[in-house]
């Protein structure tokens, strides 16, 4: 029997570089295998970005084909966001074992050495990678990919993205992006007040809460996905999740019980449900939409994207549903939602030379 190729035998790892997490995802002979999502200080500077790599598990350091793409380049360590191309592909090339290569979104796979000159197709091209993967299993569908600190809704028609925008300014403007996330975002960016006990309760203008404490008292974030410092660098439970969200309100946890505080918990998930909502609306009135296109959904607030499935009227397909015949076991699958981009650069990866 012949040996294998080295094609065949080499394993591909997909990264997705961002300014809070680095995620990564190896792939061999088309099946997603260990997928992982690690904090990472990237406004701290490239050295960070270092550190965070040595502490992953040694199969994400061993020699690899790697393909890499990236949102970490918008951190303020960076002069700008060419700069931030520029450096986080260097580390790339300098620090992963194996070849190297950097997804430019529209322009497909480059070498990490013209990645400055090549930087608007690089930046925050991650959304372009999953919604690739998608258009390969979907005609028509709607990506929506809701993470920590932003969601991506990302139009695919004709089995290809179809964004009308591109960078984060032009996608901002569209509704393509949608800064809000379920882990990360304050609350006082969702709405200006609240409902409590009858009166309108204006919101502390201070960040004294995020969308991590709402969703750990409705009981919807899962663990895994709930990486990051809370607001006042304390701890995660339910009464200290209440305690920072009295305080956006004015008040102290002891001046209510957790039904009210879950209450008001429910009342930002629907602020944050119709900031996504009305995104939604209008990239689904587009004439090239299908009435029955469907909402693919992952990312850490996949739930989310279900309760604003159901609030459209739209099925919601599961993106690993769709990339299940290439998930090793189904240990893979929540990862994989939570690392979409990793995945999706990793498998589109194996039809490139």
């Amino acid at each position: 029997m012949p040996e294998p190729s080295a094609a065949t035998t080499t394993p591909v790892i997909g990264w997705d570089l961002g300014g809070v997490h680095v995620k990564a995802a190896v792939i061999r002979d088309g099946q997603v295998g260990r997928v992982v999502q690690v904090p990472c200080r990237m406004w701290e500077g490239v050295s960070a970005l270092e550190a965070t790599y040595r502490g992953l598990p040694e199969v994400f350091r061993s020699p690899a084909r790697h393909v890499v793409t990236m949102t970490g380049e918008l951190t303020d360590c960076f002069a700008d966001r060419t700069d931030g191309v520029a450096q986080i592909s260097a580390w790339a090339a300098a620090s992963l074992r194996g070849s190297v290569s950097i997804y430019g979104g529209r322009a497909g796979f480059l070498p990490p050495g013209g990645a400055a000159t090549a930087a608007p197709d690089i930046a925050s091209a991650n959304w372009h990678a999953t919604a690739a993967l998608v258009g390969l299993h979907r005609q028509a569908a709607l990506l929506v990919d809701i993470g920590s600190t932003t969601a991506d809704l990302i139009p695919v028609v004709g089995g290809r993205p179809a964004a009308s925008g591109y960078s984060d300014a032009e996608r901002l403007e569209t509704g393509e992006l949608v800064y809000t996330g379920v882990v990360r975002t304050p609350l006082l960016a969702l709405t200006g007040y609240a409902p409590f006990r009858g009166r309108r309760a204006a919101l502390m203008a201070e960040i004294f809460a995020t969308t991590a404490d709402i969703y750990r008292l409705t009981g919807d974030l899962p663990e895994q996905a709930d990486q990051q410092d809370s607001a006042d660098l304390k701890g995660k439970s339910l009464p200290e999740s209440e305690t920072r969200l009295a305080r956006m309100i004015g008040r102290d946890h002891g001046e209510a019980g957790s039904a009210e505080w879950k209450a008001l918990a429910e009342h930002f998930v629907e602020t944050q449900l119709r900031l996504l909502h009305d995104a939604a609306a209008l990239l689904l009135s587009r004439p090239d939409m299908p009435g029955d296109a469907p909402l693919v959904v992952c990312g850490a607030g996949g739930f989310l994207s279900e309760r604003l499935g159901r609030r459209l009227g739209r099925d919601s397909v599961a993106l690993t549903d769709l990339i299940a015949p290439h998930l090793v076991d189904g240990g893979s699958a929540e990862w994989a939602s939570t690392c979409g981009p990793a995945v999706a650069v990793g498998l589109l990866a194996r039809t490139s030379p």
